[in-house]
């Protein structure tokens, strides 16, 4: 069958669905360079932006594919939805193309709070409309670590049919017999590895010194460890910093039990945590409990965290966090995958990557043990890309567009069950990348 590959980027849905024996008859992606990415991957140079380009201009087609952008209903990001201004009614430009066009089959991908925003008002929309022009759809949370591949990576898939969905059966989550593992995706200290800077390292080691202070027989919190709270007495619970003036929060203790008696208005706020820097008069309910959870954690350790906190104070605001996400782990950052991200040097268990994420190159998976980031080619087997010929040159522009990437295989999985030609119903592909089960 002939399909068409919307917001292409590396162009994860062609991978997938020429694997099947179909044909790519149009794409389009925004970014110049990813376009030549593309046609050098896949032999077909997308258009440009898709709000430039008439639906008559696009050619018929049986299959419909876009990872239309997350930024608009990401957690991350600001939630606007539709509403969004830059990229929020891509959408709808989806939609001239399926009233025009009617293909049989609809496959789009987007972030795992999709379904959720605005307490599922978008979700709504977006099926009703779908099924106005005659569409059967369906949507499902799906991650690859569900299917043995190591990375955790939650997204949405939506799934169309003008034949009805009587046929289609979601991917179902398989146990991998054994124990997952990243090294499966690994190289052994590949020569074009990035190296962790001295910075990073010195945070590493700052926050094992953590760890190896804390109690033994206390468990790790759950709940992300911000050190400038230790110390801190600014207000938190009924009013805010912003609420109360810098008069009356000069009687307080700011980020790392810093006074603020005598500093001015500018450097008053620059002495609380980014957190608590806010103009609202009440902090949300999250953000009371966790600054309420170190506080005590700080009373509870005075001792010894008081002759640790000079380890963590040079460092800039994101190393000063830490979150402990592999309870029941040993101890030893070396043995552990760690991410940095803006919430904090987060800890994981090395059977799974965090999400990739398109963002800078500093959060990229950090192979503890081996003093490195991950590389741009292990990040795509992550996204089942190992087929690729050719990634965007420059690191930060690698990882970027991997970031942005769906994962091949379960768009592989998804498309074997949807996708049926009345004329070779019975021709199934056997997928390529089969695990054992147990």
């Amino acid at each position: 069958m002939k399909f068409i590959d919307l917001f292409a980027g590396l162009g994860g849905f062609n991978l997938a669905l020429t694997r099947n024996g179909h044909e790519c008859v149009f794409a389009s992606e925004i970014d110049a360079g990813l376009r030549k990415i593309y046609l050098q991957n896949h032999g077909l140079l997308p258009q440009g932006d898709i709000r430039a380009i008439k639906a008559k201009e696009v050619p018929e087609h049986d299959i419909l594919c876009g990872g239309f952008p997350c930024q608009p209903f990401s957690k991350a990001g600001e939630q606007n939805g539709f509403k969004d201004e830059k990229s929020g009614d891509l959408f709808y430009h989806i939609i001239k193309i399926l009233r025009l066009h009617k293909p049989t089959f609809i496959m789009l991908e987007n972030v795992a709070n999709f379904e959720r925003h605005d307490d599922g008002r978008t979700w709504r929309i977006a099926k009703n409309i779908l099924t106005d022009l005659g569409y059967e759809v369906d949507i499902k949370k799906l991650s690859p670590h569900w299917f043995g591949i190591p990375q955790i990576r939650e997204r949405v898939f939506i799934v169309g049919s003008r034949k009805g969905l009587a046929h289609f059966k979601w991917p179902e989550k398989q146990l991998v017999n054994g124990d997952m593992s990243i090294t499966s995706v690994l190289d052994r200290f590949p020569d074009d590895a990035r190296y962790l800077s001295e910075q990073v390292v010195n945070c590493i080691d700052a926050w094992q010194l953590f760890l190896d202070n804390y109690p033994e027989d206390m468990n790790l919190p759950s709940f992300p460890i911000w050190s400038m709270e230790f110390g801190a007495t600014y207000p938190f619970e009924e009013e805010t910093p912003w609420k109360i003036g810098p008069e009356k929060l000069r009687k307080y203790l700011g980020s790392h039990g810093k006074s603020l008696e005598n500093l001015t208005d500018e450097e008053l706020f620059l002495a609380l945590p980014s957190y608590a820097r806010t103009k609202e008069d009440k902090f949300p309910d999250w953000k009371i409990r966790f600054i309420k959870q170190n506080r005590k954690l700080y009373e509870d350790n005075k001792e010894w965290i008081d002759e640790w906190l000079p380890n963590i104070l040079s460092f800039p605001s994101s190393f000063q966090k830490f979150e402990w996400n592999c309870k029941g782990a040993e101890r030893n950052l070396t043995k552990l995958v760690l991410q940095c991200r803006a919430s904090g040097l987060r800890a994981k268990w090395p059977t799974t990557s965090p999400s990739l994420v398109a963002m800078t190159a500093t959060q990229v998976p950090i192979i503890t043990w081996e003093n490195r980031y991950m590389t741009p080619r292990e990040c795509a087997r992550l996204q089942s890309m190992d087929t690729l010929r050719c990634l965007p040159e420059g690191l930060t522009s690698a990882y970027k567009a991997l970031g942005n990437a769906l994962n091949v295989e379960i768009v592989n999985r998804i498309a074997q069950s949807l996708i049926i030609d009345e004329k070779n119903e019975n021709k199934t592909p056997k997928l390529e990348h089969e695990v054992e089960v147990v």
